[in-house]
């Protein structure tokens, strides 16, 4: 039979969500102290607060009759599924996480991660980045991912270095303004 006419079951999805983004075998998961403990807190919160509020909720919800035409007790099902697959992409992540306090760096005059790095590009405007990990980028707060293109580029620079960033426009020179370590 095509697998047109079959209907894909919502576990298989769901088993596929669950695993986290994988890194490269070579990569490892560093993180800041910061952002691992944002990460702790993230999944403390669901599972001592959130999902306990959400179960009340389904078996409030169940004890009210028909489950097939009960709103409340669906969606709350849905969501304790998805609190439940956060939950395990999180422990995934703090158990493989390596933890890197910027502040102990060596070599501070380069660029590694945790170093926050103000840079010139072309057109004069300067940017202030810090490289922190995966799950802890944050781009509105000038929070980037240590595996991104910026990232890769300013890696072991130093202050005064240009390094060429290649972006979808082509190559751009980058200057290197400053180089700053502080707790993540």
């Amino acid at each position: 039979m095509s697998k047109a006419f079959t209907k894909e079951s919502e576990t298989d999805a769901e088993e596929e969500l669950d695993t986290p983004d994988p890194l490269p075998a070579h990569i490892k998961n560093y993180m800041t102290p910061g952002g691992y403990a944002a990460l702790q807190e993230e999944l403390r919160w669901l599972l001592r607060e959130e999902r306990p509020r959400i179960v009340a909720i389904v078996s409030w919800a169940a004890g009210n009759g028909d489950r097939s035409e009960n709103g409340d007790y669906t969606y709350n099902k849905k969501r304790l599924r998805e609190i439940d697959r956060r939950a395990r992409y999180l422990t995934k992540r703090l158990e493989s996480a390596e933890v890197v306090d910027p502040q102990l760096q060596r070599g501070l005059e380069q660029v590694f991660f945790g170093a926050t790095v103000t840079y010139a590009r072309d057109d004069g405007s300067e940017h202030t980045v810090t490289l922190v990990g995966i799950d802890e980028a944050d781009l509105e707060h000038g929070k980037i991912n240590w595996q991104s293109p910026v990232a890769k580029a300013l890696l072991k620079a130093r202050v005064g270095d240009t390094v060429k960033l290649r972006t979808p426009s082509g190559q751009e020179i980058i200057e290197i303004l400053s180089i700053g370590y502080s707790q993540g």
